[in-house]
């Protein structure tokens, strides 16, 4: 991990240390004003090196066909502020219905905190013992939003500032329900190709500029009065004071977009994830990538956090939640793709080592990882790349420097001292 974490630092990309006093005054100008004009306590100061720790958890429910993943990652942010759920049955509803829930926090942590742990209560709620589908859901969702938000603001200190992007997957026998407000996304992976995505809540959406303009607000810089990026959001009560106008009409509001989708048996996974993920990669490309990596038998949670580790080594610089949910159609292990993903590992570990002993003298990780990225390497994940082999890469490099101290040490220890030289397989073992 250690070395994982020393090759996202210097990346292909420039890092926090180098984006210049330009980046880091935009982003510390845009940040103050999404706080309303106060001194918050954030932005901090970013970490020297990303916090690449992760927690990956995941569940099952083999009645039914269901499986999930779900981790997080810090990243270059000073601090977590995501925050997500996943409930595999629902009280009081027969086996087949789910809820999983991403929460993107902005200006602190507490809303998407409360969204995580509160959010599923007030959509249980609504649901009731009978929901009728799918109307009677979707209203259900979109009520359940609304009254999670009217909650959060008799617990806000007024006047604070912060808010949440909210994201969640109701899954039922017949239908999926996709329910959002903010920028953090989803993608439906059906036969093979993305059948549906979220759209993001953005102020210059056409719909959400005429509920902006008609509650006596402006857009400036493409955000809500200058200052924030997304229309919709759970807290954020500072865009939410226009008088005579219902929650939903409000500046910012925390109304969901509700989607059912009627199930399929073509329908193979559910991917929610963060804004962070997305400024990464394509839906296209995760959806590739999470097909190939299912392909060789990785569970879903292990899969999230490989997913999660190749954003950050392709330059994403917030924070990283992802859940990936799982259908009775989703790619099954498939050994021709199993031995081909060893072999490039491989290959890959051998390229690492010849690249160290050719070189006058050892070359950064860096310097391999560029090289690599320079060649026509086949086999590489789709979506992925080379990116998504960064910890085989980092991990190979690792065990060469550890054995050429090792050989250092061992020279350095008197002409009475046997030196053995290392093979290829002695520097792999």
């Amino acid at each position: 991990m250690a070395a994982l974490a020393r090759l996202l630092e210097r990346l292909l990309w420039r890092t926090p240390k180098e984006e210049g006093a330009e980046k880091e005054d935009e982003e510390a100008q845009e940040e103050e004003e999404v706080a309303g004009g106060r001194a918050p306590d954030w932005p901090q100061p970013r970490p020297a090196v990303p916090r690449c720790s992760q927690r990956p958890h995941g569940g099952a429910a083999p009645s039914w066909g269901l499986r999930f993943g779900a981790s997080a990652a810090q990243g270059w942010r000073a601090r977590m502020e995501d925050a997500h759920c996943a409930w595999l049955s629902i009280p009081g509803l027969p086996p087949g219905w789910a809820f999983f829930a991403v929460l993107d926090g902005h200006g602190g942590t507490r809303a998407a905190r409360f969204g995580a742990r509160h959010l599923p209560g007030h959509v249980f709620r609504e649901l009731g013992s009978a929901p009728r589908e799918p109307e009677g859901v979707r209203e259900a969702l979109r009520r359940a939003f609304l009254s999670a938000d009217e909650r959060l603001r008799e617990l806000w200190p007024r006047g604070d500032p912060g808010g949440s992007t909210a994201l969640a997957l109701l899954v039922s026998p017949r239908f999926l329900y996709l329910a959002h407000c903010g920028d953090s996304r989803a993608v439906l992976s059906r036969a093979g190709t993305v059948a549906f995505s979220t759209e993001d809540h953005r102020p210059f959406r056409p719909r959400e500029r005429e509920r902006i303009y008609d509650a006596g607000g402006t857009i400036r810089r493409r955000r809500v009065e200058g200052s924030l990026a997304v229309s919709r959001a759970l807290g954020d009560f500072a865009y939410k004071e226009a008088p005579g106008r219902p929650p939903e009409l409000q500046l910012v509001s925390a109304e969901p977009e509700v989607s059912a989708l009627a199930r399929r048996a073509e329908d193979e996974f559910v991917l929610l994830a963060s804004d962070g993920v997305w400024d990464a990669m394509s839906g296209a490309a995760l959806a590739g990538l999470v097909s190939s990596r299912l392909r060789l038998g990785l569970a879903p949670e292990l899969l999230c956090a490989q997913l999660l580790d190749t954003c950050l080594c392709k330059g994403s610089l917030d924070n990283m939640t992802c859940i990936l949910v799982c259908f009775p159609g989703a790619p099954r292990p498939c050994e021709d793709a199993i031995q081909r993903e060893r072999a490039l590992d491989e290959a890959l570990g051998h390229r690492v080592a010849a690249l160290y002993a050719s070189a006058q003298k050892p070359p950064s990780l860096n310097s391999v990882f560029r090289t690599l990225v320079s060649e026509d390497i086949v086999d590489l994940p789709p979506g992925g790349g080379l990116h998504c082999k960064a910890a085989i890469i980092a991990e190979a490099y690792s065990r060469l420097c550890k054995a050429s101290e090792e050989h250092s040490e061992k020279r350095r220890g008197g002409p009475g001292m046997t030196i053995n030289s290392h093979s290829n397989a002695d520097l792999e073992a």
